[in-house]
Formats: C-alpha cells, structure tokens, sequence
C-alpha cells in the first residue's frame, strides 16, 4: 500500500513538473511571437529608392531572431562567437596603399578561388569596425553577399590595422580622409559600379564621407551596419551599467592594445591615461580627441555624429538597425528616422525589432553558411535591387546610365 500511494505522488510530482514546464513553453512561445517576431520597419523619403526597398524581399518577411537568443547583448557576443568559430574565412590578396601624407593601409581583396579579376564587375567596398579586418566574422557574410552579387569584394582596412604606422596617426570617426583616398584608388581599378558596406564604425565613417562629400562622393551606393549615426547618445548609452559598460570595457581593451602596438605613438598622447582607461569614452578622452586635435571628447563626439547632416548625402545610404542596439536603442534613433523621413529619400533606415549590435541571429542554429545570414541576405537583396535600376545609382562624373 506505501509502495503504491509513493508511485502515485511520484506521478503526481512529475505533472506537475511538466505542467510547470509546459505553461512556462506557452509563455515564451506567446511572448516570442507577439512580442519579437516582427517585420522590419522601413523610414525614408517619397521616391524611388523607398520603392524600390519596399520591394526588397526581406522587408516584406518578419525577422524571426534565433528564440534561445533574443537579448541585445546575446545577440551582439553569440553572433560574432559563433560566425567566427563555424564559418570558413575567405582567401584574400593583400594590397598596400600609400595615402598621400605617408601613410599606409590594407586593401584585401576576395579571391574567388583563384579567378583573375573581370573588367566591368561591381566592386564592393567593406569596411570593418573598431578594431576590424578581414579577420572580422561579419565580413565572411559580406564578401558571400559580393559572391551572389557577382562582385569583386574588397576589404579596407584602417591604419594600424594589419600593418605597421609609417607616420605618429591612427584613424577615428572623423578619418573619412583616408577612405576618400581608397574610394579613389578602388574606382581607378574598377570599372563597375563602386559600392561600399560599412559596419559599426566603418558604417559611421562611410556615411560621414558620403555627408561631407555630397555630389562629388565616388560611391555610387552604400549601406551602413549598426552605425552610431547619433554618437553624442550613442555613447552614453554604452557606458550604462552594468551589461553596456562591460562591452566599452571589452571595445577600451581592444583599443588599447592597437595603441601599445605601435610605440611612435607614445609620444603623441597622454600614455597614462589610455593604458588607465576602462571604457570608450575614457579612451576617447585620453587618446582619440587629443590625437585629432579636438579640445574635448564632447567636441569630438559632436564632430563625429551623423545626426543633422544626413540631408547631405547624395548617394543612395541604408541604414541597418536594430532597435535594441546597445550602442543606437531606438529612442536614440528617433530624432534620426524624423530626419530621413523629412529628406528627400535619398538616405533610409531599416530597423529591427532585434538583433543587438551586429548581431542579426536567425533560425534554431545560427551559425549556418555565410550565405543564409541575415546580413548576407540583406546586404544581397538591397544592391541587386539597385543595380537592376541604375538610374537610382549616385553618378557623380557622368550622366547615370539609361536603365535596362
């Protein structure tokens, strides 16, 4: 008789485990589905271009995020984790350029197994962030988007970076000079249309560039990545405690370690302070605004933000965003998207529901091929949506090709 009233509680306790577990499931499931599966939402301009990215597949589809990783900061450490871990590096053909003040960067090309270069081809410019290179995990989704686009791809990389310095100077925000010498020197050997991809800070200097060049950019189309488009508030926002301050922590790290990679620049920076600083802004404080000549960090911050002079870009400009970016939340990007959607439908935002800052996990594994990335997927379906009408392509030196 105890043996049978013990199994029966035993069963008892075991429903009610499972029953706990199964309404537990229901709740996700139902908070899963109504509250981050969303279609991504489109801010631009009447035009053309905003007609032609409403015609983007992926605009039309919900964003479904990997379910067992929905949180920002999940999305933006898993993301870069596992694309490095899993996905295959591309082979790539170094180029060096010698900028016109003794400087040097690195140009690395894709090598599409070994297959010489095709006058006339696309090129796809990438440019990587903070302390990125062609090492960088986003950009194995970048050059497979090239490779559907039947693109060349080629990654920039800035000083310092890859190389050693051949003068005391480094790169920032504000470093849209030496991209404008890369822009130059890719386009000599082009003869396709010149695009460009620009992720996190590479998205920040790419769209600077096209700001402050306006008419006279050389690109004929560009997207930005997790761009800091607001910088003065995106920057607070990455100090917040305690999960933001310890990805500055991780970037001020990163950052550090390129300054005490090269010695010349000892001399040109407060050394106690960068090897004391424990976050981005104190880094900036110490290194960058001094570094370029800026009287504060706050100037700096102010010169280097995006916000205010998008109406000048002329090129066609999307902007990636996830709306729980730690380093760009949505309530940071609202006085941006009143400014895109006021202007003249030349620059348009994209934003997520989620995705964290480059992040963009989808399905129960997210470290598929390169190809199936939602990165990949965009970055893909937006250019080839222009190409196929170039008459919305930026053509500074000549009249736009009669469309096909």
């Amino acid at each position: 008789m105890t043996t049978m009233i013990d199994t029966i509680m035993y069963l008892f306790e075991v429903k009610k485990e499972l029953l706990i577990g199964l309404s537990l499931s229901v709740l996700y499931v139902t908070y899963y589905l109504v509250e981050v599966v969303k279609r991504p939402r489109l801010v631009c301009g009447a035009g053309q271009l905003r007609q032609a990215l409403e015609e983007v597949a992926l605009l039309r589809e919900p964003y479904w995020p990997t379910p067992w990783c929905v949180e920002a900061r999940l999305q933006t450490v898993l993301g870069s984790l596992l694309r490095s871990r899993f996905m295959p590096r591309p082979a790539f053909r170094r180029e060096v350029l010698r900028l016109s003040d003794g400087g040097q960067v690195a140009l690395d090309w894709a090598d599409w197994k070994g297959e010489a270069r095709a006058p006339g081809r696309p090129v796809l410019l990438l440019l990587p962030g903070l302390t990125g290179g062609p090492h960088a995990d986003y950009v194995r989704c970048l050059c497979a988007a090239a490779e559907a686009l039947h693109a060349d791809a080629v990654v920039f990389s800035n000083r310092g970076l890859g190389l050693p310095l051949t003068t005391p100077r480094l790169y920032s925000a504000v470093s849209d000079g030496d991209l404008a010498e890369v822009v130059a020197h890719v386009e000599r050997r082009g003869g396709g249309p010149l695009l460009a991809v620009g992720v996190s800070l590479g998205g920040l200097i790419l769209a600077r560039y096209l700001a402050r060049r306006g008419a006279e950019a050389r690109v004929q189309a560009a997207l930005a990545v997790s761009a800091p488009l607001d910088v003065e508030a995106g920057a607070a926002s990455i100090e917040r405690p305690p999960l933001n301050a310890l990805l500055s922590w991780h970037m001020a790290r990163s950052l550090r370690r390129t300054v005490r990679a090269h010695g010349a620049l000892a001399a040109a920076c407060d050394w106690r302070g960068v090897a004391a600083s424990r976050s981005v802004r104190q880094f900036d404080a110490a290194f960058t605004a001094r570094h370029f000549g800026f009287a504060s960090v706050d100037a700096y911050y102010r010169a280097a933000t995006l916000r205010g002079k998008l109406h000048r870009v002329r090129a066609p400009l999307l902007c990636l965003c996830a709306a729980d970016d730690p380093f760009q939340p949505e309530r940071v990007l609202a006085d941006v998207a009143r400014e895109v959607e006021a202007g003249d439908g030349r620059v348009a935002l994209w934003v997520t529901a989620r995705g964290g800052h480059i992040g963009f996990l989808e399905g129960w594994w997210p470290a598929r091929d390169a190809t199936s990335q939602y990165l990949a997927r965009l970055t893909h379906q937006y250019f080839a949506a222009l190409l196929a009408r170039p008459q919305l392509l930026h053509w500074p030196a000549a009249a736009p090709p009669a469309a096909s």
